[in-house]
This record gives structure tokens, sequence and C-alpha cells, in this order.
């Protein structure tokens, strides 16, 4: 009370908000929107992309590895898995999407 009197206390007047603040916030959200697009989404979307038809052109005969880490040959193809012989007179059926890298294919052999 004693520094109201005095006059070291001011009321504080309003002042007016710029009319951009929704505006700007909006702006944001779509440029961090765009950073996270380019950074994260569209490198794994291209990467998906490679890798499904890296498997859709698999055939007998190419040498591969899964993503469980075992090596095998591919003996057959179906809709959405794979035949695969590990080792003689063993044959294992895994999905497509098991497949991490293609080693040889019989192509490159001849």
């Amino acid at each position: 009370m004693i520094l109201a009197f005095f006059g070291f206390i001011q009321q504080a007047e309003p002042t007016p908000r710029p009319g951009g603040g929704m505006i700007q916030m909006l702006f944001m959200f779509g440029l961090i929107f765009a950073i996270f697009y380019f950074l994260i989404i569209r490198p794994q979307r291209t990467k998906q992309k490679k890798h499904q038809e890296m498997v859709e052109q698999l055939k007998p005969g190419d040498k591969i590895i899964t993503t469980g880490g075992i090596y095998g040959t591919v003996m057959g193809v179906q809709k959405d898995r794979i035949e695969l012989k590990v080792a003689s007179n063993v044959k294992i059926d895994i999905l497509k999407t098991a497949v991490g890298v293609v080693l040889s294919s019989k192509k490159e052999k001849k």
C-alpha cells in the first residue's frame, strides 16, 4: 500500500494482441509436419517399396537371409509365403515379409 501511495506500482494497461496469432500457430504446425514427413515418413515409405519389389521378384533358386538370420534357398513362392530350403531334406515355410536380404539369384549364376 505504501508503494502504491508513492507511485511505484502502476496499473498495467491491456495491450492489443496481434491478429496473426492463430495463423502463426497453424503455420508452425504445418512446418513441423513437413519436417517430420521429409525426415521420417518419406524415407520409410521408399524403403518399404524397395523391400516389397525385392520380395515380389523372388523365384526358386534365389539364396536369401531371413530377418531372423536363417540362410536358405528359395524352393517355391506362393502368394503370401515362401518355401525355404535350409539344409538337405529340411524345408520351412516363411512369410514373404520375413525376407531380409537376397544374396544371389539364379540369373547372376548364369
